[in-house]
């Protein structure tokens, strides 16, 4: 119905923002990552919208980007998820980490969202693998993404997991291998590779 409201941030409040557009002050529910992108009180924004329509409530959300509100999209497809906890899970890391975890099947990072369990994470997993798209992985950062099926496979789940193992957190693993997972075939590889590139060398 609305694709999006732009207007000047009047109210940043807890768990969303207030924007006057058109005389209008429109509350809408948004992500932690779409208030750090909001601009300061009475600056101009545009946000992408999405309306919920309720027995009980009719609620608007808002979203910074439109790889945001796709992803929301996404996510509230997921049996079990509703739009406030797919905001949780929007604000619980950067957009491109939520679509390597779910590439990855990495239920330990999905399950540190808000509300999220282990068999709620194996499920937004499993029922979104398929619809996340290098094409998705690539316009959410600046780093180019692999193909999908190198992303995905054994030999850079192996040495992510590795890393992790070693005390660095999954969104630090991630983004090294991802720097140099076209280098290698090999975990072992990878992992020295990544290891070098954290460090700097």
């Amino acid at each position: 119905m609305y694709a999006f409201i732009e207007g000047e941030v009047c109210e940043k409040v807890n768990g969303g923002l207030v924007i006057l557009a058109a005389g209008v002050g429109w509350q809408l529910n948004c992500s932690n990552n779409t208030l750090q992108a909001a601009p300061p009180v009475g600056e101009k924004m545009r946000c992408y919208t999405f309306l919920s329509v309720r027995e009980d409530a009719m609620e608007l959300f808002g979203f910074a980007t439109r790889e945001e509100k796709e992803m929301f999209l996404q996510l509230t497809s997921v049996s079990g998820i509703g739009p406030k906890t797919a905001l949780g899970v929007l604000g619980s890391m950067p957009l491109r980490d939520l679509s390597l975890a779910i590439l990855l099947g990495d239920v330990n990072a999905l399950s540190r969202a808000p509300g999220i369990g282990k068999k709620t994470a194996q499920r937004i997993a499993l029922e979104l693998k398929d619809k996340i798209s290098q094409a998705d992985v690539s316009a959410q950062a600046d780093v180019p993404a692999a193909p999908l099926a190198s992303m995905a496979s054994d030999c850079v789940a192996e040495a992510i997991e590795a890393l992790a193992a070693l005390g660095y957190s999954s969104t630090e693993a991630r983004n090294a291998v991802s720097q140099v997972r076209d280098q290698s075939d090999k975990p072992e590889e990878l992992i020295r590779l990544a290891l070098r590139a954290m460090a700097g060398m």
